[in-house]
């Protein structure tokens, strides 16, 4: 750095008169060079900061590069168990398909903070809530545990002021790095005896919006998915119900003594339409309802929606779609899973017809084969598909 205090004293030398001198005043002091080695306890950015504890400050107000700089997991570099206080691990009931992917679900809520209970939307979160949820995918479907995983990505979901943001975090080595534009991972895994070769998607923070964001035409919110009565009420890590647990620890409000419960695809002790609904809710319905990304489409798959009514599918002619290779003409026709274009849209891949248009590269064919089971159950006297 060039300091500017000599012109300025050889100025002063220069501008001599007659007449006695007088005194010259002393040459200004030069600005101080910035530390070498910056104060930890001062840094530069909250995300800087050393801490043993959760980096609230950086959370709140900063996108940091890297996932360790917001001191989440006690280990940094495994975020799928050992939260720091005070976040604690969730699952659901039943899961968004990701491509086989294993999910490992945190929830972190300011301390003095609580969740207020909806019977059937996202609950109220506080600001200052995080939701992390890692992606990591499986070497063979039929395996599980560490050895056959490979972690790929950490989203967060903060609850700013200024309202929610999404963030991407695609993992090198022992840690994580703020991925913004999104981008596609190269990935091979073996399923039912056969090789799968694909492009796994982490999703670029617009992309998020597609399945966060609801809008009434006016104006628009970014909302949590998983985070519903009907998809938490199940036992937790320590064996106890997750709603009661967190009832007894004042993170939530209130649990009413019934609650619906949105049944996993694989329990077969649920019937088929439990099963088919509760898939259908937690993979389609956030864009398929009437303040959704699809809500053009007029079909609506909550969870609370008759399923026997032209509203979830019953001989509905979607508009702007023509029906696939197939020719097919209705979302649901009863009776007939194979003439459906819901089960079609969901065995294919190709951009024009694949259903979600985001999220996946594979098809889920066990899912495939339900719905479309399910739909073989429904009475053709639904609806007349002519």
């Amino acid at each position: 750095m060039k300091y500017l205090y000599l012109p300025l004293l050889l100025g002063l030398l220069s501008c001599g008169g007659g007449g006695e001198s007088a005194s010259e005043p002393p040459p200004p002091e030069p600005p101080a060079p910035p530390p070498t080695n910056p104060d930890p306890a001062d840094p530069a950015t909250p995300c800087d900061a050393a801490t043993s504890e959760v980096n609230w400050d950086a959370l709140m107000s900063e996108n940091c590069e890297l996932l360790s700089q917001y001191g989440l997991f006690v280990d940094p570099a495994v975020p799928t168990r050992d939260a720091r206080v005070p976040g604690l691990r969730y699952q659901l009931t039943t899961a968004l398909f990701s491509d086989y992917a294993s999910k490992y679900r945190f929830l972190f809520l300011p301390p003095g903070t609580q969740m207020t209970y909806h019977d059937s939307e996202t609950f109220g979160l506080p600001v200052g809530t995080v939701l992390v949820k890692t992606f990591a995918l499986p070497a063979d479907t039929a395996l599980s545990g560490d050895d056959n995983e490979t972690v790929i990505e950490t989203r967060l979901l903060i609850h700013r002021e200024s309202g929610w943001v999404a963030l991407p975090y695609l993992w090198q080595g022992n840690d994580a790095e703020f991925t913004p534009a999104g981008t596609l991972v190269a990935h091979q895994m073996i399923h039912q005896d056969e090789t799968l070769a694909f492009n796994y998607e982490v999703p670029s923070q617009p992309q998020c919006k597609m399945c966060h964001q609801l809008s009434d035409g006016t104006t628009a919110r970014f909302s949590p998915i998983g985070i519903k009565a009907r998809l938490l009420n199940r036992p937790g890590d320590n064996g106890s119900n997750q709603l009661q647990h967190w009832l007894s620890q004042g993170w939530l409000d209130r649990v009413p003594e019934s609650i619906p419960t949105a049944a996993d695809l694989y329990d077969t002790t649920a019937s088929l339409t439990e099963r088919a609904k509760g898939y259908l809710d937690v993979n389609c319905a956030h864009c398929h309802r009437a303040e959704g990304f699809a809500s053009i489409s007029g079909l609506r798959l909550g969870y609370f929606v008759d399923h026997t009514t032209m509203e979830y599918g019953i001989c509905k002619q979607p508009p702007g779609y023509d029906g696939g290779a197939a020719g097919l003409d209705y979302d649901i026709v009863p009776g007939n899973g194979l003439a459906s274009i819901l089960p079609y849209r969901m065995a294919h891949l190709e951009p024009k017809d694949k259903m979600p248009p985001v999220g996946r590269a594979v098809v889920h064919d066990y899912a495939v084969d339900l719905i479309r089971n399910w739909i073989d159950t429904l009475d053709p006297a639904l609806g007349s598909c002519q």
